[in-house]
């Protein structure tokens, strides 16, 4: 790579011979000459040396070339993901969906920023990182359950990888129905039936147009340490933090108060909202709340007590059109995968009995 150099304009400006400015840094006159000649370009510890000798600073001293200054990278037109608030500079993941090339905001996590692939220019212009990626291999998956990092890490390990957006179980299949992402995850109980997940799928979906896959049954309760029934929450001094309308905790807890007679307005805090199971946990475990309705795992990652009120099934929804995609076919095989399931089974309160069979959708 060629350097452009002022190192012999400076040197007379300052009226430095070549010996005497070589006896200054500690090269020969050679040097001296050849650098200056461009033929030569110091390492670090010579060029800071120079710049100190000369008053100047590096920068001012060698330069690349306009040509060979990297350019700014080109942007991509992207639709931003339904819900992820678009500002320029924001930090997104990408992936296709289909033909479009969808963006992915988030939040940082409390100890670092997600992974990136570029910053928004404009509300639907992404400049990437890469911009020689085509990001076809991903699969975009919305949910709510802490672990689907396990299962992004074990389709790394097959070359696949999995974008996560955090949504909870209505607006996941919302997207779906958009055609937003992949995959959607749900755990929604219908309150006539008894039953996970289906009535709702059925009510957005055309009857095969989906295909219904068991992630795993979990564990749901009250997270906190000062409650040991639904009927505490309404106790003097109490304080919850609830989920958003349309979250299957928020489900699950309207229908707990409604079995002990009680409403949203006798509990305190239950119009504060907390955006995962993770998150809520997080908001007990710092003080903010006395209680939460999570998992099992959610409770066992922040050492919270943890009181089960139902046991509820998580099931992986995507379009039948997408099953055979090499994606797709990953994710299937990961579920069955023997070292995945004994890695979920650790976080606490899950059941891999049934995880990555195929749900009867009638």
């Amino acid at each position: 790579m060629s350097v452009a150099n002022a190192l012999g304009d400076f040197r007379k400006k300052r009226g430095l011979s070549a010996v005497e400015l070589a006896h200054a840094v500690g090269v020969s006159r050679q040097t001296v000459y050849a650098m200056e000649a461009g033929d030569y370009v110091p390492n670090t510890t010579v060029a800071l040396k120079l710049a100190k000798v000369l008053q100047t600073r590096v920068e001012e001293l060698f330069r690349l070339p306009e040509s060979d200054v990297a350019a700014e990278p080109p942007t991509q037109t992207v639709t931003m993901l339904t819900g992820d608030e678009a500002r320029p500079g924001q930090r997104v993941q990408l992936c296709r969906v289909d033909n479009k090339l969808t963006a992915v905001g988030g939040q940082p996590a409390q100890w670092s920023f997600l992974p990136a692939d570029g910053v928004l220019a404009a509300a639907t212009k992404v400049r990437t990182f890469h911009p020689e990626h085509d990001f076809k291999n991903r699969i975009l998956m919305a949910g709510c359950d802490p672990g689907m990092p396990v299962l992004s890490r074990h389709m790394q390990l097959a070359g696949m990888e999995l974008v996560l957006v955090q949504r909870n179980s209505s607006q996941a299949l919302k997207l779906l129905a958009e055609g937003s992402i992949h995959v959607a995850g749900t755990h929604l109980r219908d309150e006539q039936s008894g039953e996970f997940n289906l009535p709702q799928i059925r009510k957005l979906f055309s009857i095969n147009t989906v295909a219904v896959i068991s992630f795993a049954t979990w564990q749901m309760g009250l997270v906190g340490n000062k409650i040991r029934s639904i009927v505490d929450l309404a106790k003097a001094g109490v304080t919850i933090v609830n989920r958003e309308p349309g979250a299957g905790s928020r489900q699950l807890l309207d229908a707990q108060l409604k079995q002990a007679g009680l409403k949203g307005a006798d509990i305190k805090g239950y119009d504060r909202v907390a955006d995962g199971h993770l998150s809520a946990a997080w908001h007990v475990s710092a003080g903010f709340a006395d209680c939460c309705i999570a998992t099992e795992a959610a409770a066992r990652a922040f050492n919270l007590n943890f009181v089960p009120l139902l046991s509820e099934r998580y099931d992986l929804v995507l379009r039948r059109k997408h099953l055979e995609t090499p994606g797709v076919q990953v994710l299937l095989e990961t579920l069955n995968r023997l070292s995945f399931r004994r890695e979920l089974n650790s976080l606490g309160g899950y059941d891999t009995t049934n995880t990555g069979q195929r749900v009867i959708l009638r």
